[in-house]
């Protein structure tokens, strides 16, 4: 197809000949929903919007779910409730399943044997969004690059929509997204799992041991992300993380055009950091070829894996044709996302500070990397089968005390142990379990020094007894300042 000109929010699109897919239609269709919380419930709303009939399932039983039953009471949804049963199958034309269900449920792989399409509301989605969508996934950033993207797109005075894996289930604005909109969307490797659309502009950040409770090797979790790109046409573009050494093998196999952001090296396309200067190059200064956005100083953010952020964030929004003006704007007044290195309080001396999105060890790495003052860590939560003696070895030289909790909480106490062994005089001075967050934080102030920073940044999922890890960082949050 040739290709053509065409203006999409005043600038240039990167895809000139884009144009949505036609929707599935689901008019009179059966469709059954797995999974009740907040992905699932927004399938539930909007379905019947488009003629579907709708069941929306949930293993919880009833009166754990009031506020599900509460929300579709007199709605044409059915609910089945306490268990995914294989009936649900009879007639079904669509399974939606929720980001947090696992695709070897038993209903999902009777789906698969059947024929029947099994799909998601990212998905259903991209398969409908009028405009070209700004799609961003990583094992580590997506939350903060994603935010951030989104703060440069409302700079530009263009309606923006951002959600997807954060912020609102997108479905439930679809209705409002006009042709002139712009839309970013975090992806995780759940949702991509089993998508067979791309975003226009897609990110892979990095790739790193993570989710291998879900995924079981390597290998199944990389061919996850990948799908973000793998569907992409030759006019489409994806960003990689170049200092990552997974994203930027995954770089190979881009159909469309490629950009790179880099904290270490120049790129020929995407973003870099060039001295003490944020610079766009390539197809993402278009007119120019390079184009200094602001200098180091101007990010608001703590630790070098949040300049590799802002560069990612730089890169994408360049893809889409974002202005630089707009870019500068928003990396100027970004003060990051909650439940990232958020500081709660000072008590006693002692900085509080909320990373409750930390669960994986990467990015209890990078925050203790993100401080130069004693830290003591609470960390714990439930495993996700990844490796942590990379973050012992650095925990036993960077912090005066690791508070492990929650289920996990014996195995981190034996990982410091090890290190400890291993590294004899190290100022890490004190190891301890403790059942639950409640006890780490009565326990860290028992134990915070002035000039401390008391540190939540888990490494595990929250979900040994949380909802989530909003949830986890709320309850840190409200217990601290019960401290005060």
């Amino acid at each position: 197809m040739a290709a053509t000109t065409r203006e999409w929010n005043n600038t240039m699109i990167i895809d000139p000949t884009y144009k949505p897919p036609a929707p599935e239609p689901l008019d009179g269709r059966r469709v059954v929903v797995l999974g009740a919380a907040r992905q699932g419930r927004a399938l539930g709303r909007w379905l019947p919007t488009v003629g579907a009939q709708v069941t929306l399932s949930d293993n919880r039983p009833t009166d754990q779910l009031a506020d599900v039953v509460a929300e579709f009471e007199g709605s044409p949804v059915d609910l089945a409730l306490g268990g995914h049963p294989l009936d649900l199958l009879d007639d079904c034309d669509l399974l939606c399943v929720s980001g947090g269900i696992p695709l070897t449920l038993p209903i999902v792989q009777a789906a698969f044997e059947r024929g029947v399409r099994v799909t998601n509301d990212a998905q259903l989605f991209l398969e409908r969004c009028p405009v070209p969508v700004m799609g961003i996934t990583g094992s580590a950033g997506k939350t903060t690059t994603t935010a951030l993207v989104g703060v440069m797109c409302r700079a530009t005075g263009q309606q923006t929509f951002v959600g997807g894996n954060i912020g609102d289930v997108l479905l439930d604005v679809l209705p409002e997204i006009g042709s002139r909109g712009l839309v970013v969307m975090e992806l995780s490797s759940f949702q991509l799992e089993l998508m067979t659309v791309s975003p226009a502009v897609a990110a892979v950040l990095n790739v790193t041991p993570n989710h291998l409770d879900r995924h079981q090797a390597m290998d199944a979790y990389i061919a996850a992300k990948a799908r973000i790109y793998r569907h992409q046409a030759y006019f489409h573009v994806a960003v990689f993380g170049r200092d990552d050494a997974n994203a930027h093998r995954m770089s190979a196999d881009a159909p469309g055009r490629m950009a790179y952001f880099s904290m270490r090296e120049r790129v020929l396309s995407g973003a870099y950091l060039d001295g003490d200067d944020i610079v766009i190059v390539g197809d993402s200064a278009p007119g120019k070829g390079y184009r200094v956005v602001c200098p180091r100083r101007a990010i608001r953010l703590r630790g070098d894996h949040n300049v590799l952020n802002v560069l990612a964030a730089c890169a994408v929004a360049g893809a889409a044709y974002v202005p630089v003006k707009a870019m500068r704007r928003a990396i100027e007044s970004f003060e990051g996302v909650e439940h990232r290195l958020e500081t709660v309080a000072t008590l006693g001396g002692a900085l509080w500070v909320n990373d409750s999105i930390a669960t994986a060890p990467e990015r209890v790495i990078a925050a203790l990397h993100s401080y130069s003052q004693p830290v003591v860590l609470l960390a714990g939560g439930r495993d996700k089968k990844l490796p942590w003696t990379e973050l012992a070895a650095l925990a036993v030289q960077r912090c005066r005390a690791v508070i492990a909790f929650g289920e996990y909480g014996p195995e981190i106490v034996e990982h410091m142990r090890r290190a400890q062994q291993q590294a004899p005089g190290a100022p890490l001075d004190r190891v301890e379990a403790v059942p639950d967050l409640l006890a780490a934080v009565v326990l860290a102030r028992d134990v915070a020094q002035p000039g401390d920073v008391v540190l939540l940044s888990p490494g595990g999922t929250s979900y040994d007894a949380y909802q989530d890890f909003a949830a986890r960082g709320q309850h840190f949050r409200e217990l601290v300042r019960q401290l005060q």
